[in-house]
């Protein structure tokens, strides 16, 4: 459990980072009207997000496991200003990720039904959440295991 309170991080931010890009890849495709490329593109990335998940969650259980504690804590001996920009970033992209998934979802079927009107309303909030939520997951990981690392 210990190596994977250790490593799981790691790999969680690099799902993340390989979700932003097939985030943006997808939008290309759409905008080239590449549908079949779009749609293979967000499946992928849906199937990413939803590893990235699983794996967050095991993270969850084996630090709980390991430290008694389910999160890893931001270093008090930071100045305030970086403390405030952490918690900031942190609280928008928890209360923002909670919408990823029934958001994804709603596009994905509606898409796959070629209800490309419905589909284009939900994208319009869900694409822009989903990215937030992906870019700003790498930049927790950074603040929190290379930035401010706790000793």
């Amino acid at each position: 459990m210990e190596w994977l309170a250790s490593n799981l991080p790691h790999a969680t931010a690099s799902l993340n980072s390989l979700a932003t890009v097939l985030l943006v890849i997808g939008l290309v495709m759409v905008k080239r009207g590449n549908l079949k490329a779009h749609r293979n593109v967000m499946i992928t990335c849906f199937a990413v997000s939803g590893l990235f998940l699983a794996l967050y969650l095991l993270h969850k259980v084996a630090l709980f496991q390991t430290t008694g504690s389910p999160n890893r804590r931001f270093p008090t001996d930071v100045s305030s200003a970086a403390r405030t920009v952490y918690f900031t970033i942190l609280g928008t992209h928890l209360l923002l990720a909670l919408t990823v998934p029934p958001l994804a979802i709603a596009a994905i079927v509606q898409g796959l039904k070629d209800n490309r009107e419905k589909h284009r309303k939900i994208v319009r909030f869900a694409f822009p959440i989903w990215l937030y939520v992906s870019i700003t997951g790498v930049v927790v990981y950074y603040m929190l295991y290379w930035a401010y690392p706790v000793a």
